[in-house]
């Protein structure tokens, strides 16, 4: 069984963060998003505002386990120094509570006391002593073994821990004990022992266990343990996180020894009064999904991959999804994947497409609402024709970005000493240009994309004989509405950019979106589709015929049949690229083993470092000498978030990326890329080489092969890599929660059957257009979840069995366990 955690953030936007004390009052914010406290994603930065509006997404898997899901709000000043304005945290156990909900959470305050990440492994052990003079004390020995996953804090980690034994009302009875300091290392190896004295020696009477008033004395200390970062600054070191255990829960046993959470600081429970610091508007939706082996999910799966073949495809199983589904995109993701997979995207999405062009009324609506049609092909434009962005857009938006021509054409926003005139030639230029390439470009689409098209126009030109424009209007609301516009406004999400534009980029890119936009959707009086009368004036230069002529040449080409050349594209096609560090691969013999920043690109032919972006290339490795990429351990450097890419000859370089998602990024697509090589490793090292012998097997030789087994398996396919297990579990998880509108639609098809009278209010809002066939997808689909359900229980069940409290995987404090626990009892109760 594997285990999957996705998360999908909508950062909406801030309000009434305090003033700035400067005199113009305004900030420029940015928001961070980060797992405990590392950072996986920030926003791009809003200038001048107490309110700033991000409007971003975020998606990823998250590759580790985590406490707290925190957002940062930070300000920039002139001096581009950052100051944390403040954070929401939202406890790993509690995101539930606001899934797939827009929510306001206030602002608190950061400090470092409240930071707090990683845990710590203890051994308690209470004995008696008795004394040359007959007489009893109670000693109390704590081993400090190790800690786990400390946080780094400004770039290091040289942790210790102190140990303290407090009696009643916190008062120390000995001074604070410490270890030694484990240098460059998050997760330290401490195994000291330190001892206390715990009880006054008393009369001996040969009692096993202490006398009474002893007992009460023993049950009020307690045993703290505090982690710390040895700083060589003047401000003393960094508190990193504690630990308070009461001593009575050692009268059960003499000996105790578990894993803890360390926790913030324990102030004495004084509450800050707190200032208002604003709010932060989240969509957060997040989930863990429990993937079987394959054969589990043949019945759901079968149901669904027929969807296609039900008449009519509002009886399938796939279109009842997107009729109980809250929004079509919760439904569209996990059916695009999947049926992708299996190659029966292209019959989906035309049943679909044609059941709803059937009940289109006007010409002009056609496929302009958020339907399950539209979501879907949404989708796969956004899997398929990701590599066909990157070819035909991403040259001409990184000239945008970088050379910086002021394109601003509203008289009210010009600059000083800018010219209007000016400024509409930049634009004009610029749209001329981009209009060129995404018109030239009908050949590159994919051919997934173009049977879609294809599909689309002949439902609409049967549907409406009358109207010789909606077999173009009916692709163009895709094409250019939907796929090349929001790509061309916001390049960051399509990954054409690796960061946000800033503020005047955007506004060229927007206005840029706006113009291909009304040109591709091919209205019969453009000047009139802009509010705003500087546009109007503006689109006066592409009011020609030979726009309007090109734009149909282009959708004819993406969407006529059988007209594709299929040869590959030969040019380099750009997946990702960054800056990260790399450790030298000593080439010269007597060359330095140091770290380097450098800027990473990849490319469907080569993997490259530079100095700096731009620069030429220091070092190419052909994507065919990509034998492997694989994680590699903490240990090796000292380091996290390292990778590996092996080469011939046992050569590897050995790379450090910014964060846990990015590290993750950059695997998968390496490991992609190379997959079909002929000479990929079966084995590896998980560890370096480094003096005279490999860290993880220990062999001497450095040209061992590798002692562990390789995780590379994905497919080939860039675009698709897809699990299609994984969604059909995504989709059992969606029908599971939406089980009372299944029920619901289940009584609507019988109240239908029987009666063909008057709609009831109740099921009007499920389309039902035969309802026999409906009612047997339905009575199909609960069976299928319900098999499903019960083997998720019984997984809970064994896993309940096998975990131990205080183990390393669930720590004492664990709260997400602990509510486990308390749901796996009342299920055991239950049942009993």
């Amino acid at each position: 069984l594997s285990v999957f955690f996705l998360l999908f953030l909508s950062l909406g936007e801030a309000k009434n963060l305090p003033t700035y004390p400067g005199p113009n009052k305004m900030r420029d914010c940015y928001c961070t998003v980060n797992l405990d406290q590392e950072e996986v994603f920030r926003t791009k930065i809003v200038e001048k505002s107490l309110c700033p509006f991000y409007g971003e997404d975020f998606y990823c898997e998250i590759p580790r386990t985590f406490r707290h899901l925190s957002f940062y709000i930070f300000d920039r000043d002139v001096f581009r120094r950052d100051s944390i304005i403040g954070k929401v945290a939202i406890q790993k156990e509690d995101l539930q509570k606001y899934h797939n909900r827009d929510t306001w959470f206030q602002l608190q305050h950061v400090d470092a006391d409240s930071e707090v990440q990683g845990k710590v492994h203890l051994e308690l052990r209470l004995s008696e002593v008795i004394t040359d003079t007959g007489v009893v004390c109670h000693k109390l020995a704590t081993r400090v073994l190790e800690c786990q996953g400390l946080p780094i804090v400004n770039g290091q980690c040289d942790p210790y821990a102190t140990v303290t034994l407090a009696g009643p009302s916190r008062q120390v009875l000995h001074e604070a004990k410490k270890t030694k300091v484990k240098k460059k290392t998050n997760n330290p190896h401490f195994d000291e022992v330190f001892y206390f004295e715990v009880t006054r020696p008393s009369s001996y009477n040969k009692k096993s266990h202490f006398d009474i008033e002893d007992v009460d004395e023993v049950d009020k200390m307690e045993i703290r343990v505090d982690l710390w970062n040895a700083s060589n600054l003047k401000f003393g070191d960094e508190f990193l996180g504690e630990l308070r255990l009461p001593l009575k829960f050692l009268r059960q046993s003499s000996s105790y020894e578990a894993w803890y959470f360390l926790q913030p600081r324990d102030n004495g429970n004084k509450s800050l009064k707190p200032d208002d610091l604003g709010s932060l508007r989240l969509n957060v939706v997040y989930t863990e999904d429990h993937v079987f082996s394959s054969d589990y999910y043949s019945p759901l799966r079968d149901v669904l991959l027929k969807s296609a073949d039900v008449e009519p495809v509002s009886a399938s199983a796939a279109h009842i999804l997107g009729e109980v589904c809250r929004e079509k995109q919760e439904a569209a993701i996990p059916l695009v994947r999947l049926f992708l997979h299996y190659g029966r995207i292209v019959p989906f999405i035309s049943a679909i497409a044609n059941a709803e062009v059937k009940r289109t009324q006007d010409p002009n609506t056609i496929f302009r609402g958020n339907s399950l049609t539209s979501k879907c092909i949404d989708e796969t434009m956004k899997l398929a024709g990701m590599h066909y962005l990157q070819v035909t857009l991403k040259p001409i938006i990184d000239e945008i970005c970088q050379v910086h021509k002021p394109c601003e054409i509203d008289p009210v926003k010009l600059k000083d000493g800018e010219n209007l005139e000016n400024n509409r030639e930049n634009l004009r230029q610029y749209v001329d240009r981009i209009f060129t390439v995404i018109t030239k470009s009908g050949v590159s689409c994919p051919t997934v994309m173009c049977d879609i098209f294809f599909s689309l126009r002949e439902s609409a030109a049967k549907r409406f004989q009358g109207d010789l424009d909606v077999r173009y209007t009916a692709v163009s609301s895709f094409i250019f509405l939907r796929f090349f516009a929001p790509a061309i406004l916001s390049p960051n999400l399509f990954q054409l950019t690796p960061h946000h534009p800033d503020p005047q980029t955007s506004r060229t890119l927007t206005l840029i979106s706006k113009t291909i936009q009304t040109l591709g959707s091919l209205s019969k009086s453009k000047s009139a589709n802009f509010k705003e009368s500087y546009m109007a004036t503006f689109y006066d230069y592409f009011n020609e015929q030979k726009y309007a002529d090109a734009v149909k040449n282009f959708l004819d080409l993406i969407s006529s049949s059988g007209r594709r050349d299929h040869k590959s594209i030969e040019q380099p096609i750009l997946l990702k690229e960054g800056f990260m560090i790399k450790r030298a691969q000593g080439r010269k013999r007597f060359g330095m083993k140091n770290f380097k920043k450098r800027w990473f690109r990849l490319t469907n032919h080569e993997f490259t470092y530079q100095k700096s972006k731009g620069d030429h290339p220091l070092c190419s490795i052909p994507i065919e000498n990509i034998l492997a990429v694989e994680r590699l351990e903490e240990e090796s450097f000292k380091m996290k978030n390292m990778f590996q890419v092996i080469q011939p000859e046992r050569r590897v370089l050995y790379i450090q990326a910014n964060n846990c998602v990015e590290a993750k990024d950059w695997i998968d697509i390496l490991t992609k890329v190379s997959q079909c090589n002929k000479k990929r490793l079966t084995v590896y090292h998980p560890s370096a080489y480094l003096n005279g012998h490999w860290l993880c097997c220990k062999a001497t030789a450095d040209n061992t092969p590798g002692c562990t087994p390789c995780t590379g398996g994905l497919p080939a396919n860039i675009q698709l890599d897809i699990d299609g297990d994984r969604e059909t579990e995504r989709i059992y998880s969606l029908f599971n929660l939406y089980m009372p509108k299944l029920e619901k639609m289940q009584e609507a098809c019988g109240s239908k059957s029987v009666y063909d009278g008057p709609e009831e209010e109740e099921y009007s809002t499920f389309i039902i257009d035969d309802p026999k066939e409906t009612y047997k997808t339905l009575k199909l689909i609960i069976e299928g979840v319900g098999t499903l359900e019960q083997e998720h229980a019984q997984y809970k069940r064994d896993k309940f069995k096998k975990t131990k409290y205080g183990s390393q995987e669930h720590p004492i404090g664990d709260k997400s366990f602990q509510t486990y626990i308390r749901q796996q009892s009342e299920i055991s109760a239950h049942s009993i």
